[in-house]
């Protein structure tokens, strides 16, 4: 029988490769103070440990959004449920992402913060899905490229599950996880 999923990215992979966008960033943004913005839930994981690698003042803010309809892709037509709630005019802003696939919604969430009046609008995203790319969008800031193929785990998501997983799983077989949801359990850190 074939594997569900498998790690894509492991967590020590993650954990660096984190550490050294933070670094970038600090070198970067010498002498400002950014507002680092994520849309939750995905992003909150990434956001978390990107901010604590950011050797800066930084302040966080947070957007929640939802799909119109039933699709599983945006296709970028999404409705804001929570705003930034801090003033943005003068700020640099980097929207923080858990990955980037069109871009279609990412092009939508940057106009949104563009209109605020923000001195500098940039993205970072930890998966930079460019196979998949519908609009020019290219983030200042990528962890990995990513393959054509779901992921999920360190704050992606299958119905919810499978957020807490230190290590980013490619899902091999959708089909399999659609009717056992639980598939992917035994990538489940142990309990302490």
């Amino acid at each position: 029988m074939a594997e569900v999923g498998r790690v894509l990215y492991g967590r020590e992979d993650v954990r660096r490769r984190v550490a050294e966008l933070g670094r970038t960033i600090t070198g970067e943004y010498v002498g400002r103070e950014p507002v680092l913005v994520t849309v939750l839930k995905g992003g909150a994981v990434f956001l978390a440990d990107l901010m604590r690698a950011v050797d800066l003042p930084v302040e966080v803010s947070f957007m929640a959004i939802s799909r119109y309809g039933d699709a599983e892709e945006s296709l970028g037509r999404v409705q804001i449920l929570l705003d930034v709630e801090l003033d943005l005019a003068g700020r640099d802003v980097l929207l923080v992402e858990d990955i980037v696939d069109t871009g279609l919604t990412s092009r939508y969430l940057l106009s949104v913060l563009r209109s605020r009046g923000a001195a500098s609008v940039e993205l970072c995203t930890l998966l930079d899905k460019t196979v998949r790319r519908i609009v020019p969008i290219h983030p200042r800031y990528a962890g990995f490229d990513c393959p054509d193929s779901f992921v999920v785990g360190y704050g992606l998501d299958f119905r919810e599950r499978y957020r807490n997983l230190p290590d980013i799983l490619q899902v091999d077989d959708l089909a399999a996880l659609r009717a056992d949801p639980d598939a992917l359990t035994s990538y489940a850190p142990p309990a302490a």
